[in-house]
């Protein structure tokens, strides 16, 4: 049975809701599945010229591959894929986004530009984070849905920086906005993703008449048109906002021995992570987690087995003692706080406590101890 094809035969029908739109590579259009009753998007490779089909081809397949490396609530997601590589043509099943562009959503909804800069922020941050450069930058791909949650689209320009050597690889597209100096070296990196980004909502400010936005002077940093007059990654961009609202934020006693409770005993669990391992940031999927284990657990004094919650934390390969108590108490006052705190007050708890975990060694050759287990 082993590396044997298992070819699934059963074919799946949607319905056809309505033609989205028509691309110079591609058609979009918007399907109905009866079984999940959800609206899809479906992405058709079907370049208008076709000398081109099988040079952009590849493109294609690359923007699969990166949809399916991520998974971030500012990121659109990706629910299946078909290919048909005889013929260069193919199928994205997607979210669908019920919303509409950043620069339409704001012209309606000024008062939520701030909240929109940070997600968008946020969404970026994260795709560096997994050496993802977009490419593409522009009003038309991210979206903001009814809800008003941000959501980056369309990567099929998009490319997964892998070393240096090839991080300055750039390609060639139709720019709408001035382009920065590095673009005469041939250069794209993510301080230019950041360039596109500022001057994105430099121009939504403006057609939108927008005055006293609060991360003005962010904005100018980030479209300086010298690369070393600007932001060089949006992890830095991101501390630098999120710090600068720490001073509005106050936590009570029981608060703040809530979480160094929580975080000593985190602290004492993992013994090293990889150097590649990444910590979770997503507060929301945190929090589930988090509840799902103490509903297993609340009946104990401490927690069983803390493999679960080491996963809530860290992405990636590292070790930890299984032999760790964790109390119960304490994962339910943590819990309770983190429950209770706003967006901003959650955002501030997890880069305390990932600024904590920076002090976990990395691993180094005989360095693990053998009462410790690799996850």
């Amino acid at each position: 049975m082993k590396n044997k094809i298992i070819e699934f035969i059963r074919k799946k029908d949607f319905q056809l809701i309505r033609e989205i739109g028509q691309g110079g590579y591609g058609r979009t259009v918007l399907l109905y599945d009866s079984v999940i009753n959800q609206e899809l998007v479906c992405k058709k490779y079907d370049p208008f010229v076709t000398e081109q089909k099988e040079e952009f081809y590849q493109s294609f397949v690359q923007e699969i591959k990166l949809l399916y490396m991520i998974n971030h609530r500012n990121i659109v997601r990706v629910f299946n894929y078909y290919l048909y590589p005889e013929k260069y043509t193919g199928y994205i099943l997607m979210e669908y986004i019920n919303g509409s562009t950043i620069n339409e959503y704001i012209r309606l909804n000024s008062l939520a530009i701030e909240s929109i800069f940070i997600q968008t922020i946020t969404g970026f941050s994260y795709l560096e984070e997994n050496g993802i450069l977009h490419r593409d930058i522009r009003e038309q791909n991210i979206l903001v849905d009814s809800n008003g949650v941000v959501k980056v689209i369309d990567f099929g320009f998009g490319k997964q920086v892998y070393n240096s050597e090839k991080f300055d690889n750039s390609v060639s597209l139709n720019w709408w906005c001035e382009t920065p100096h590095e673009f005469v070296d041939h250069k794209y990196n993510y301080s230019t993703e950041i360039y596109f980004v500022g001057k994105l909502f430099e121009k939504i400010i403006f057609d939108n008449h927008i005055e006293n936005f609060k991360y003005l002077k962010e904005i100018r940093n980030m479209i300086q048109l010298n690369p070393e007059n600007r932001y060089i990654s949006f992890p830095i961009l991101l501390n630098e906002i999120i710090s600068g609202r720490i001073t509005t934020v106050e936590f009570n006693s029981f608060e703040k021995n809530a979480y160094r409770n929580f975080a000593n005993e985190l602290m004492s669990i993992y013994s090293s992570i990889s150097f590649d391992a990444k910590f979770n940031k997503d507060t929301d999927l945190m929090l589930e987690k988090l509840q799902g284990i103490y509903r297993n657990v609340m009946l104990e004094d401490y927690v069983p087995s803390v493999v679960e919650l080491t996963r809530c934390f860290v992405v990636g390969t590292y070790f930890y003692n299984p032999k760790s108590f964790f109390g119960v108490s304490i994962l339910k006052e943590f819990i309770d706080l983190f429950r209770d705190s706003n967006k901003e007050k959650r955002e501030i708890i997890i880069n305390n406590l990932i600024n904590r975990m920076e002090s976990i060694k990395r691993y180094n050759d005989g360095s693990i101890d053998d009462n410790d287990i690799p996850f």
